[in-house]
């Protein structure tokens, strides 16, 4: 499985960013798709999973009621809805397969090559 992350720059605080990971071939539905992010001399954090199937989606604290993650089966991607940003969001943005949901990196298994994000104050 290949991951391929896009869609960060440059935004101001407040403004919004809407990431996208194309994953090579269709995830089997008991996958887990994942964001994590690394800001700046900080190690690795989780922002967001969502399961294949069904509706079920899980938030860091940081991120909760700002960020939404959502996926489309048909193209075999998932995105991530970044609204409100704040200078703190700033890091490179990572999407990652599972076999199961986790908080740590350990739990997943497919990574992709990362985007960076950067929201200016």
């Amino acid at each position: 499985v290949q991951l391929q992350a896009s869609g960060g720059g440059l935004v101001q605080a407040g403004g919004s960013l809407r990431l996208s990971c194309a994953v090579s071939r269709r995830p089997f539905s008991s996958y887990v798709m994942a964001w994590f992010r690394q800001p700046p001399g900080k190690e690795r954090e989780f922002v967001a999973a969502i399961r294949w199937s069904g509706s079920r989606s899980y938030y860091g604290d940081s991120v909760k009621g700002r960020f939404t993650i959502s996926r489309d089966n048909a193209a075999n991607t998932v995105y991530l809805q970044m609204n409100s940003l704040k200078p703190e969001d700033t890091a490179v943005y990572y999407c990652a397969v599972g076999f199961s949901y986790g908080l740590g990196e350990s739990d997943y298994s497919y990574w992709g090559q990362g985007t960076l994000v950067t929201v200016s104050s």
